[in-house]
């Protein structure tokens, strides 16, 4: 992929706001936001709903507390999205083992069916991102990523 150079920055008319981190954070965003949306039109599921199946498939019995803390979320908005999950029988809730007060999820065969066909639509966007770098800026970009959201 070129290098856009100084001229060609200048030549966008962003002025000041080439400077602003934040500023390509957001335009970054909403370009990968709007590919997400348009690759998983058909499966209509959102990023946090994929990423809850998918945690939990990977770790039956999770708590709904621990799946929200892992995906950074709050409680009200884990629990609007495990029963969106729920109510499309993609993710059923069990009174925990451990712990009687907390609700263990676990994904459905239904579930389970969705992810997998969610994660060739993961694979196809993550090609279509990582086609903009080398393999060494990809895994130097989620390094600096993870220091942002951390």
């Amino acid at each position: 992929m070129p290098t856009l150079k100084l001229m060609d920055v200048k030549s966008r008319g962003l002025g000041g706001l080439d400077g602003v981190v934040g500023f390509h954070l957001r335009l970054a965003h909403g370009a990968v936001y709007r590919h997400f949306t348009e690759t998983f039109a058909n499966l209509d599921l959102t990023q946090k709903q994929v990423s809850a199946l998918w945690l939990a498939a990977e770790e039956p019995g999770i708590s709904q507390v621990e799946l929200g803390r892992k995906l950074s979320m709050d409680r009200a908005t884990t629990m609007t999205i495990v029963n969106r999950l729920q109510d499309r029988d993609f993710m059923r809730r069990e009174r925990s083992d451990s712990d009687g007060r907390k609700q263990a999820l676990h994904v459905t065969q239904a579930g389970l069916a969705a992810l997998d066909e969610a994660k060739v639509c993961i694979a196809e966007h993550e090609n279509w991102l990582k086609a903009r770098f080398t393999a060494a800026e990809v895994e130097k970009l989620v390094e600096m990523l993870t220091r942002i959201h951390e």
